[in-house]
This record gives structure tokens, C-alpha cells and sequence, in this order.
């Protein structure tokens, strides 16, 4: 992704404009990540509503994150051909737009189509959004701005399932797109008012579109694989194995193709450098391992401990109180920071809670729930901008907006497939214990005749106690199976502690502007 150079003709925004120009980028930077987990909490409510599955439900927010990574790497094209700030606006009323018809969808098929529109049009507005901040903040004042930006990275995934939560115990689930539009035409209009007279200057550049194809259909017949391989029995489905089959022949194709290429639509060359190869692997996982946690987190409370929407909303946003402390001073003294410290700390904190998530039991009272939330919070602080500040450390300015669009496109792939990844491994497991604990109710053993027995005295028809065996016997093997989940998650975060030493930063003189 190439950022066309903005006009200097016009002196900086200063003061009240300045203000207002933070709060509407860092909005719709806030409102576009929002939009990845807000239905999150919200999913058996809108499949409820539409008559799918909770698993089915799940395609809600894969098939937008998926359209959204998609759409990054055509920023800096677009950009130079239309303008960064004419580019900005179009993209947030477009998404304004798609978040209404998408409010008014009839059935699955059609909120999935328009989400997947809402994730196109938004791609554009996260790396524009920083673009616009760096340009019109002094140097000196870069990393408590960039501090702010990164706190509605993380904070966004955390007051999703929360006023996702509110509004489907409390409205029609339709409410939770429609809300955007308020906040997309203020953000949008704020931005065009303040930076109209602005804008950069255009160009017309060639878009590599034998790159784009190839990278739509490879990253698409993967995710689509992902998302519905469990229901088609997967490899033993002649439709999973052909989605299969492209994915690694469009993604083969498509790495040789933007390596050879003289204006690929992702710089791969990038990963020469040893601080952005590995900054990007820590950054991808680590988003990937926290998104599938935001996904089985919920569905948990709400399916296993029976919890309301606003009650997972509610349990799930304590995460938010340290982040919201931490993140703007990290970002105000990030040059003065030991990145690999911080980060490696991050990891073993995020990676201990994880584990202690894994110790879970159906009569857990809600501040059991709750208290590993708050850690978190500390954990995902010192994450986002130190990671990201390692992986851009050692590049090049005239490389930094192909390095940002490069590390935004596969940090959002990376929670796309962290959410269908997560929810098939979490109902594999659940199948597995259920097949394992069905083993041992039969009437060859003593406790379970027992306890039909006492359920039968209670009252209760044969029909009832069977009945009764089997949400007992359903409850216990999503506990195990979310259990076991975090317990995965904490391996895969303790192990990104190693990755981080294999760094090489340099000190640092001003804040890194990049995503």
C-alpha cells in the first residue's frame, strides 16, 4: 500500500480543530472495529431471529473481517487516484450506507452479502485514519495521538459484545448497524469540513489486478473452507476438498506472482527485514488467539452458563478499564520504552489469564468470570503498540505505508480466521467430551441408575430424566471444551513470548506512525 504525500500549502490544524479532527478519526476508526465484534455477543439472537445456527450465526463477522483485509491493500491505490481525504469520507458514508440495508436483511444470506459490502467499503478507513492524525499532529506530539488511536484498536472488541449485549436484550437486533449511522455521517461530514481544502494530491498508478484476483480467491476459499467445513464433514465433502485445492493453488500462485511483480498489491519483500517478519507473526497470532477468545467468550456465557446478551456484554467489558488507562501513556512514552520487555510481558500476562480462564466450572459466580477480564485489560495495553513499534522499527519511510497496509491486511485476516478457526475447534471439543461422558451413562453403571433413579422419584417421566441426562451431560462438555480452549490459547500466547527476543530493535527518535 503506497499513501500519496499531502499538501503543504495550508498551515497544520491547531487547537480546537485539531480537537476535533482526533476525535472524529479516532471514531470511525472506532465505529469500523466495533462493527467486527459487536454481533459477536448478539450471534443466537440474530440466528434465532433468522432461523440458522449459532455456528452458521458466526458468518455475521468472518465474512466482513475477511472482506475488510481484503480491501487494505487497495488504499493506496484508490488514495492516489481519488485523494486520502476525498477516499476517507467516501469510505465512511459507504459504510454508513451498507450498515442501514444491512439492518433490514430478511434472512442470513443477505445480511452476509451486506456485510461483506460493509467490510469492502471500510478498508480504506483504518489506515486513513492514522495517515490523517501523523499529518497534522507535531512530531512531538505523535505518540500520546497515536497512544489515543491504538486505545480504540483495543477498546473496540471490548465495548462490542457490550452494547451488542444491551441492544439485543433490549431492542431489535437491526439496532446494532443502525447506530452507525449517526456516528458515520458526523465522523464523515467532521472530516470533510475540517480537511476538504486538504487533500492530497492524485495520480493515476496501475492497479496489480492479477495479484488481487488471485489474493481474493485464495483468502476467500479459505476462509469459506474454515467457516463451513464442519457442517460438509470436511475432507470427506468433494466441496471442502475442491475449496481446499484453490486456496493453496490461488495463494501459491499469488505469493510468486507479487514477488516477480514490479507493482504488487502487497510489498512480501517486506519480510526481509527480521523486525517486521516477526512483529507481523506476533501481531497476527496474537490478534487471531485474542479475537477467537472474544468469540468463544460469549457464546460460552450465553449458551453454556446462560447468561443474557447484556449479561456477556457486561462480564466481558471489564477488560476495557486498564486498557483505557494504560494505552495513552504507552503510546505518550513509547520511544523511552523497552519494546521487548514490554511486550514479552504482555504475552506471559495474557497467556496466564488464558490459563486461568482454563479452570473454569458451570457454578462459577459472575465475579469469578469477571476478574480475569480486568487482568487482561493490563495485558492487551502493553501489546498492541509495543508489537507494533518493534515490527516497524527498522523501515524505511518510504517503505512505512507499504509496511502498514501489509501488517493491517494480515493482522485483520488473522482475526477473520481466528473466529471461524476458534468456534470449529471450541465444537470439536464439545463433540468429543460429549462422546466421552455419553460413554459412562448406562445401565450397567451404578451412579447413573442412581441418579435416574432419584430424578424418577422426583416425579420426573423416563422421557424427563433422559432429558435432564443430556443437557447435564451438553453443559459439562462445553465446559470442558471451553476449558480446554484456554488452555490452548495460553500455549499459543506463551509461545509468542519466544518470537519477541528474536527481534533486533534500534532506539528509536520518534513515535513509529504506522498499521
Amino acid at each position: 500500500m503506497s499513501i500519496p504525500n499531502a499538501p503543504a500549502a495550508l498551515p497544520p490544524l491547531k487547537g480546537g480543530a485539531l480537537a476535533l479532527l482526533t476525535f472524529a478519526a479516532a471514531l470511525s476508526t472506532f465505529m469500523e472495529i466495533l462493527d467486527i465484534t459487536i454481533a459477536n455477543v448478539s450471534i443466537p439472537t440474530i440466528a434465532g431471529a433468522l432461523g440458522v445456527s449459532t455456528s452458521q450465526g458466526t458468518w455475521i463477522i468472518s465474512a466482513y473481517s475477511v472482506a475488510a483485509a481484503i480491501a487494505v491493500p487497495l488504499t493506496g491505490w484508490l488514495a492516489r487516484r481519488v485523494g486520502e481525504v476525498k477516499l476517507f469520507v467516501i469510505s465512511v458514508l459507504a459504510f454508513t450506507l451498507m450498515s442501514a440495508i444491512a439492518a433490514f436483511s430478511p434472512n442470513l444470506t443477505t445480511l452476509v452479502i451486506f456485510r461483506v459490502l460493509q467490510g469492502l467499503v471500510s478498508g480504506p478507513m483504518v489506515p486513513l485514519s492514522q495517515v490523517l492524525l501523523v499529518r497534522n499532529f507535531p512530531p512531538e506530539k505523535r505518540g500520546a495521538a497515536l497512544g489515543l488511536w491504538a486505545m480504540t484498536i483495543i477498546l473496540a472488541p471490548i465495548c462490542g459484545p457490550l452494547l451488542g449485549g444491551y441492544i439485543s436484550d433490549n431492542f431489535h437486533w437491526s439496532w446494532i448497524f443502525l447506530i452507525n449511522i449517526p456516528i458515520g455521517l458526523f465522523c464523515g461530514g467532521t472530516i470533510w469540513t475540517l480537511m476538504r481544502k486538504r487533500d492530497s494530491v492524485t495520480s493515476k498508478v496501475p492497479l496489480d489486478i492479477i495479484g488481487l484476483v488471485l489474493m481474493v480467491v485464495g483468502v476467500g476459499s479459505l476462509q469459506l473452507m474454515l467457516e463451513i467445513g464442519k457442517e460438509n464433514d470436511w475432507f470427506a465433502s468433494n466441496f471442502i476438498v475442491a475449496l481446499a485445492v484453490t486456496a493453496v493453488v490461488a495463494l501459491s500462485f499469488f505469493v510468486a506472482w507479487v514477488l516477480t511483480s514490479h507493482q504488487p498489491i502487497v510489498e512480501l519483500h517486506l519480510f526481509q527485514d527480521v523486525n517486521f517478519r516477526y512483529g507481523v507473526i506476533l501481531l497476527s497470532i496474537g490478534f487471531m488467539t485474542y479475537f477467537g477468545s472474544v468469540v468463544v467468550f460469549p457464546l460460552w456465557l450465553q449458551t453454556v452458563m446462560g447468561y443474557t446478551s447484556a449479561q456477556a456484554g457486561v462480564a466481558m467489558a471489564p477488560i476495557g478499564i486498564f486498557t483505557l488507562i494504560l494505552s495513552p501513556i504507552i503510546g505518550k512514552n513509547i520511544t523511552k520504552l523497552n519494546l521487548r520487555a514490554l511486550a514479552t510481558f504482555s504475552f506471559l500476562l495474557m497467556g496466564a489469564v488464558s490459563f486461568w480462564n482454563s479452570f473454569m466450572s458451570l457454578d462459577v459466580d459472575f465475579w469469578t468470570i469477571v476478574n480475569p477480564r480486568i487482568v487482561h485489560g493490563i495485558g492487551m495495553a502493553c501489546f498492541f503498540m509495543p508489537v507494533q513499534s518493534l515490527m516497524l522499527s527498522n523501515i524505511s519511510p518510504d517503505r512505512m505505508a507499504a509496511a502498514s497496509g501489509l501488517s493491517n491486511f494480515l493482522r485483520t485476516l488473522g482475526a477473520a480466521m481466528g473466529t471461524a478457526i476458534s468456534v470449529t475447534m471450541w465444537e470439536h471439543l464439545a463433540t468429543s467430551h460429549h462422546a466421552r461422558l455419553a460413554e459412562n451413562v448406562t445401565v450397567f453403571s451404578a451412579s447413573s441408575s442412581e441418579y435416574l433413579s432419584g430424578l424418577q422419584a422426583a416425579g420426573l417421566s423416563q422421557e424427563q430424566t433422559y432429558g435432564v441426562i443430556e443437557r447435564m451431560v451438553n453443559a459439562q462438555s462445553y465446559m470442558l471444551a471451553t476449558n480446554e480452549f484456554f488452555l490452548y490459547s495460553a500455549f499459543a500466547f506463551f509461545s509468542l513470548t519466544g518470537l519477541v527476543w528474536l527481534t533486533k530493535p534500534k532506539k528509536m527518535m520518534a513515535p513509529v506512525a504506522g498499521h
